[in-house]
């Protein structure tokens, strides 16, 4: 296991905090593991060229 040496600060509608923590403890997993899993996929997508499967039809690309 590698060390945790950085943190992220983030904010979001508190409805949307407390569905997807409930969703993590559905599945009895750790809101911290589910995004970090998200993280390594999303930039391992972004590396391979496969980052606009991410990108929600109803948001425009920067």
């Amino acid at each position: 296991m590698q060390v945790k040496d950085c943190g992220m600060r983030i904010r979001v509608e508190k409805e949307l905090r407390e569905a997807f923590v409930q969703a993590c403890r559905a599945q009895d997993r750790a809101a911290a593991d589910v995004l970090r899993d998200f993280m390594r996929t999303f930039t391992g997508r972004h590396a391979s060229g496969q980052a606009e499967l991410f990108v929600s039809p109803q948001r425009e690309k920067r």
